[in-house]
């Protein structure tokens, strides 16, 4: 394996004044396959990645029983027994590696829509993505009374479902951004009104679980859900990096994309069954955690400063946002909240922002 650094030659136009026409690039080769990566962009990733690890080890720590950053790396290294060892690697440690997971997965599927559509306001929960999973998974639950897996299934087939319906009721010529956004945000309403009508019609019982579950919680995540759900969103991540060539070059638009030898419609569609996979097998685990699809990429891109979405910064982005808003959610609220609560907060505010400067750049 080899590596080097590439950069676009920089012309000297006046004394004093230089214009760089391209980016420093990270190139790495190995058996003939070369990977280009933005030098800014591995750097953001590095220091996203050691701000999540802190993160990580601030919420190992924190608890009814405090340990030491000594006492949680020594667990950590398997130097610990007894209690020590099971509060870090069998109570805390699941819930700490699920928002790393299913962030990075909901990042990642924020990249992929809002690539897509070329447009910020695409984030699963907001065109309906997201109720769909919730829909399905509140069959599973609540009719059904089905096992783990068949909630992963109804969560990935409500999604898919949703998915489908929102793109047919948006095609006229072909698929824009904008149109498919409101679709999915009509959607969305109704199958709001489902969910809720599903939750009232239940037992008294399931439907206080279905609630509390439908808020979006990491409470009682174990290791076989991280296992299969972490198992799971690794092979979407990979097929996602794999349509990123593609991905970038629909950015350009379908003709420009098509004239480049995109094929748009598979392209598309893998796309949009991808981003609607992650989103779902975060759902089936731990419910509707909104938001976060909207704010991570948008974030990494001013991180990285791209003029595009990059997959990895948003998927960083969105694992160390998972993880501070569940750390608030458990610790400095003045009750322990699901996480779905504090990433409401955080991404309606984001979004009234987002409304608000989109509203005065076009004015």
């Amino acid at each position: 394996m080899s590596t080097s650094f590439t950069h676009a030659r920089a012309t000297q136009t006046a004394p004093g004044e230089r214009v760089d026409f391209g980016r420093r690039v990270l190139v790495v080769r190995r058996r003939g396959i070369a990977v280009r990566l933005e030098w800014r962009s591995v750097l953001v990733c590095a220091a996203l990645a050691l701000a999540a690890a802190g993160m990580a080890v601030l919420a190992l720590m924190t608890g009814s029983y405090r340990l030491g950053p000594d006492q949680v790396l020594s667990a950590l290294a398997g130097g610990e027994t007894g209690l020590v060892h099971d509060i870090v690697v069998e109570w805390r440690l699941p819930r700490v590696a699920a928002a790393l997971v299913f962030g990075a997965a909901l990042g990642a599927s924020g990249a992929v829509l809002q690539s897509l559509l070329r447009n910020p306001l695409a984030d699963p929960g907001i065109i309906g993505f997201t109720q769909g999973s919730y829909t399905g998974a509140l069959i599973v639950i609540l009719v059904v009374n089905g096992t783990y897996w068949q909630l992963v299934g109804g969560a990935l087939l409500g999604g898919m479902a949703t998915a489908l319906a929102v793109y047919v009721l948006a095609y006229k010529q072909g698929v824009q951004g904008f149109r498919l956004i409101v679709v999915g945000i009509g959607v969305s309403a109704m199958l709001e009104s489902l969910n809720i009508w599903l939750v009232l019609k239940a037992d008294l019982e399931q439907a206080m679980a279905a609630a509390a579950w439908g808020a979006g919680s990491l409470n009682g995540v174990s290791w076989d859900q991280v296992a299969i759900g972490g198992a799971a969103i690794t092979v979407l991540l990979l097929l996602a990096g794999l349509l990123s060539r593609p991905m970038r070059q629909m950015e350009l638009g379908d003709d420009a994309a098509a004239s480049q030898g995109v094929r748009v419609a598979p392209a598309r569609l893998w796309l949009i069954v991808v981003g609607v996979a992650l989103t779902a097998t975060v759902t089936a685990a731990s419910g509707p955690i909104v938001f976060i699809s909207l704010v991570a990429p948008q974030i990494a891109r001013r991180l990285a400063r791209t003029a595009r979405i990059a997959l990895a910064p948003a998927a960083f982005v969105g694992a160390l946002l998972c993880l501070a808003a569940d750390y608030i959610a458990q610790h400095l609220a003045p009750t322990p909240l699901p996480v779905g609560v504090v990433t409401v907060v955080l991404g309606g505010g984001y979004l009234g922002w987002l409304l608000f400067t989109e509203a005065r750049r076009r004015l």
